[in-house]
């Protein structure tokens, strides 16, 4: 995915006032550098037997010049999440995906070999 498509999404999430958003635009610029941002599906909200929203995590390059990363939560209509593209094709890098957000959502330390 790309740094449009967030800004999209984040104006989307705007509009249907989703919590699991930046609280702005200018927000969202301040914190994620623009380039490929990688999204990954952690839970849906359903009512009356219908998705309303996919709650996703994404990892992307943190703004400031630190060279670090970051991660995050956004919600995402199902039309969307529809639309984008996946890169997930098979189980193997599906299983590898999920392991990258595993470790970086409980944090990444930088380590000093002994």
């Amino acid at each position: 995915m790309n740094f449009d498509t967030l800004i999209d999404i984040q104006r989307e999430a705007e509009r249907r006032g989703w919590a699991t958003r930046w609280t702005s635009v200018d927000a969202l610029r301040g914190q994620v550098k623009e380039g490929i941002i990688i999204l990954q599906s952690l839970m849906r909200e359903e009512r009356d037997d219908a998705i309303k929203a996919f709650r996703c995590l994404i990892l992307f390059a943190h703004a400031d010049e630190s060279g670090a990363g970051g991660i995050a939560t956004v919600d995402i209509s199902p039309e969307r999440f529809r639309s984008l593209e996946r890169i997930d094709c098979d189980p193997d890098t599906r299983e590898a995906f999920a392991r990258i957000f595993s470790l970086a959502s409980g944090g990444i330390v930088m380590v000093s070999k002994k």
